[in-house]
């Protein structure tokens, strides 16, 4: 049974402020819903594989297929000042 001291303190933590009216409505709702969840736990789950998701989850990308690489002259071209092979930048201070 969760008291509202329980919820006071997961308000506290959520850094929530609830009125008196709100304590008591939650600490029933979180009540019912831990009692649902002990429902479940009652399931026999024998031989049940985890799954981490409700349907099959397919990757849909596309295999990364390389289809013009440029040399490192054409790249050099683009650079306004270059020195000693590499591009140069501003200092940044």
């Amino acid at each position: 049974m969760i008291t509202k001291e329980d919820v006071k303190h997961v308000a506290k933590l959520a850094r929530l402020e609830l009125t008196d009216n709100e304590i008591e409505k939650y600490s029933k709702q979180l009540g019912d819903i831990l009692k649902y969840v002990e429902q479940m736990n009652e399931v026999d789950t024998t031989g049940v594989e985890p799954m981490p998701h409700a349907i099959p989850v397919t990757n849909v990308m596309r295999e990364d297929v390389v289809k013009y690489e440029q040399t490192r002259e054409e790249l050099m071209q683009n650079a306004p000042v270059k020195e000693d092979g590499f591009f140069r930048v501003p200092k940044i201070n």
